[in-house]
């Protein structure tokens, strides 16, 4: 039986949560998968450009975890790329900073603190609004 691990901190939830090729109906695709912290470390190292000492202590985890975590997300966008696999970013022991709202009415995207209240769109009022770090928009 494994060990449960310690939460690891995120920023912000994943945007996008699913990339597929171009032209192929997902159904016909196989999955690969790629958590939300291995995203977060992956986006730390490569995006962001972070050492990996400081990128773990943003993590709230140690150095060689952090490593173990972006050569996992690495080989897992690998995958996806050379074998034409559909990647799905979900799943974690993950704490969220923030959150992101979109608004399902116009598409416009606020980052906000996860104590702020559900609210309706300012950019158009719609209260067609989802939060990205809900748990049944991760799963």
């Amino acid at each position: 039986m494994r060990q449960s691990y310690r939460t690891r901190r995120i920023a912000l939830p994943p945007r996008y949560r699913e990339f597929k090729p171009r032209g192929v109906h997902a159904r016909k695709l196989r999955n690969t998968y790629l958590s939300i912290d291995e995203y977060e470390a992956l986006r730390l190292a490569d995006y962001v450009k972070l050492e990996h000492a400081e990128a773990a202590k943003c993590m709230n985890i140690s150095r060689p975890t952090f490593t173990r975590l972006v050569e996992k997300a690495r080989g897992q966008i690998a995958t996806a790329i050379v074998e034409g696999c559909r990647l799905i970013v979900r799943g974690g022991n993950v704490e969220f900073e923030r959150t992101i709202r979109r608004c399902r009415h116009c598409g416009e995207e606020k980052a906000v603190p996860m104590v702020s209240p559900e609210s309706e769109c300012p950019d158009c009022g719609s209260g067609d609004v989802e939060d990205l770090a809900r748990e049944d928009a991760l799963e």
